[in-house]
């Protein structure tokens, strides 16, 4: 059960960057083969959630995940959201903060635990990272595209 993290100083407002980053559906253009189903109406807050559908034709899994933890930046404080994984395969959690930063500038941590059911634990490390690679270029392109 891998845990990884990516960390980035970007050159936008703390409030751009998690709404770049909150913005379920866009994760789609950033995760290559995968498409986002939001599961509840909008807006986003804790029990929000949505489905990550990723693969080709039969070879698909779906990554289910519920907001437990909604509070956008605010006032100087540091913004966070958590993510339950709730699928029968994928599990674990992922968590997105967003501080402001010096300049108009904002610091992003995305922590996850990735826990893919029937793997055993001897592919952990590729599975770590490949994922640290995978969300690290999802990062990247959701925070440089408005």
């Amino acid at each position: 059960m891998p845990t990884f993290s990516v960390e980035r100083t970007v050159p936008l407002p703390a409030e751009e960057a998690w709404r770049r980053l909150t913005d379920w559906p866009r994760h789609a253009g950033a995760v290559p083969l995968t498409r986002i189903r939001v599961l509840t109406p909008g807006p986003t807050r804790e029990g929000t959630r949505f489905v990550a559908r990723s693969g080709v034709g039969p070879l698909v899994l779906d990554d289910i995940m519920e907001v437990t933890v909604w509070r956008p930046p605010a006032d100087g404080a540091c913004g966070l959201c958590r993510l339950e994984k709730r699928g029968r395969v994928i599990l674990g959690w992922a968590e997105i903060e967003v501080l402001a930063a010096p300049g108009d500038r904002s610091r992003v941590v995305w922590r996850e635990e990735l826990r893919v059911r029937f793997l055993p634990s001897a592919v952990d490390p590729a599975l770590e990272s490949a994922s640290r690679r995978l969300f690290g270029r999802a990062a990247d392109h959701l925070l440089e595209r408005p």
